[in-house]
């Protein structure tokens, strides 16, 4: 690696990095089905509203053009990994202003390392690349989070001052964060403490503030006139969620453990050199910067006790990289290449077995578990297609299932069938589809990996016939089964029950 850096510019390497990732998320957009939470936003498009129970509609509003003319599960992922090239574009830009003020270029250098540096540290992490493929709204707030960092960056070099078309961009990065998810009100409080560092009052005489402020509020009313009309749902929901259940210590500690394995130890080691070299620099305000990482990174530390997802620190994460690229690019000139070096092919080779898995459903590792967690993405459009003909066939009022995470590809393979939740969870799928009406037949479909027992008795169905048994296999491998039933008379009475997970076929 550090001979390969010194007989190329640091940009080409970059370019090839992005490139290469680019490359992979093109492989997996359009050999994989779509995950979850994918299936869930691009039902967002299909359905297209002011906004959601569980997040603001810019993850839908942007898919709409390609679901509105059918477009194949491939062509709607060029979004995320359109989104990634952008952020990526933007760290390496960052960086590269960072170490210009950090370490201002000689006659004797032509270039710096940092951009390179940066964009290793988000090309060699694993889960970014997850978020490049499937479409979720930290995917959309990553390049709105960093951008708003950058304007961090115009307002301290600019001592303060912004012309009339920043204080435009900035209203508008504030507005589409907010449409993109609550947590960009995280990314508004960094920038007002980087701000802080250089206080300039006077921005309140400025029309321009008020004009950003404006532009922000204008963007995010969609959000506010909803939740308005609908109870502040969305809202309620999202504080009980970020509250989760019974507090503990040792799902925090889990969570920094996760955290450290999906971003990898390069974006603390380029951190921590640019934290002590700052001590030195005249420009060492600039360490506020760190501020986009750490607020947010603290806030989902602290929630994560009573439960949290890994990848709701992206945004927090891609803002540190070009810091983070700085300090490496230091450490690289101080001769200490050879950690560099060993951490990037550590960080690479765990990258490329990840990948792997992903793309061979987990041969053969996960292959020799009793639940392969990969196997979640192979299979339900063909259970979807059927169980969508069975209800045709059948006359039934649409397709159930017992848990609102087995509902979203369902719905989306499926549609414009009907899909009903067969649990007292009121959510999204509430509002889309309504409560099954008591009387009513559905085909009920169940899968192998998430499995529950035939909801037949007092207040639930009458009877469950068994119709239809799907096998999904890949790479020569059995990986789960979905089970179709026609079910008869509902009651009304949800009680989900899971069944005792077996051996895979």
């Amino acid at each position: 690696m550090s001979t390969l850096i010194t007989k190329q510019t640091p940009y080409a390497w970059a370019f090839i990095l992005i490139a290469l990732g680019t490359i992979i998320h093109l492989a997996l957009g359009f050999t994989t089905e779509l995950s979850v939470d994918e299936a869930h936003y691009a039902l967002y498009a299909d359905r297209l509203a002011w906004s959601y129970f569980d997040h603001p509609p810019l993850v839908g509003w942007i898919q709409w053009p390609l679901v509105a003319i059918d477009a194949p599960d491939g062509i709607l992922r060029l979004i995320p990994i359109v989104l990634w090239i952008i952020s990526c574009a933007l760290v390496y830009q960052i960086a590269e202003q960072l170490w210009n003020l950090y370490h201002p270029k000689s006659e004797t250098q032509s270039f710096s390392r940092a951009g390179l540096f940066a964009v290793a540290v988000i090309v060699f992490a694993p889960l970014p690349h997850v978020l490049a493929v499937g479409l979720v709204p930290d995917s959309l707030l990553t390049p709105l989070a960093l951008g708003i960092l950058w304007m961090a960056l115009r307002w301290i070099v600019q001592d303060g001052q912004y012309r009339f078309s920043q204080w435009i961009l900035l209203g508008v990065l504030f507005g589409l964060a907010g449409l993109s998810k609550y947590t960009a009100v995280l990314y508004a409080l960094a920038f007002s403490v980087a701000c802080l560092t250089v206080p300039r009052w006077s921005v309140l005489r400025e029309p321009g503030f008020y004009i950003a402020i404006l532009i922000a509020l204008l963007l995010i009313s969609p959000v506010l006139l909803w939740n308005a009309a609908h109870d502040w749902i969305s809202f309620r929901y999202q504080i009980d969620h970020g509250a989760g259940g019974e507090w503990k210590w040792r799902r925090v500690a889990t969570f920094i453990g996760i955290q450290i394995g999906v971003f990898g130890f390069l974006p603390l080691l380029g951190s921590w050199s640019m934290l002590r070299s700052s001590l030195a620099q005249p420009s060492k305000k600039l360490v506020v910067l760190f501020i986009f990482f750490a607020l947010p990174f603290a806030v989902f530390a602290i929630l994560s006790g009573g439960g949290g997802l890994p990848h709701w620190t992206t945004p927090a994460w891609f803002c540190l990289a070009p810091l983070a690229g700085v300090g490496l690019a230091l450490w690289w000139e101080q001769g200490k290449r050879w950690l560099i070096s060993l951490f990037l092919a550590i960080q690479g080779t765990l990258v490329v077995v990840g990948l792997t898995l992903v793309m061979t459903a987990g041969y053969p590792v996960a292959n020799q578990m009793k639940s392969n967690p990969l196997a979640d993405l192979y299979g339900w459009r063909s259970a979807s297609t059927l169980a969508n003909l069975l209800v045709k066939e059948l006359k039934a009022s649409g397709i159930a299932v017992q848990n609102w995470t087995l509902a979203s590809r369902v719905a989306w393979y499926a549609r414009p069938t009907s899909v009903f939740v067969l649990d007292d969870r009121f959510d999204q799928f509430d509002l889309w589809f309504g409560s099954l009406p008591e009387g009513s037949n559905v085909i009920l479909l169940n899968w192998s990996q998430m499995s529950f027992k035939p909801p037949v008795g007092e207040g639930q169905f009458r009877t469950c016939r068994p119709l239809d048994r799907l096998s999904i296999g890949h790479m020569g491998e059995a990986l789960s089964q979905f089970e179709l039933s026609y079910c008869q008379g509902w009651g009304g009475k949800a009680n989900p029950q899971r069944e005792a997970l077996s051996l895979r076929p």
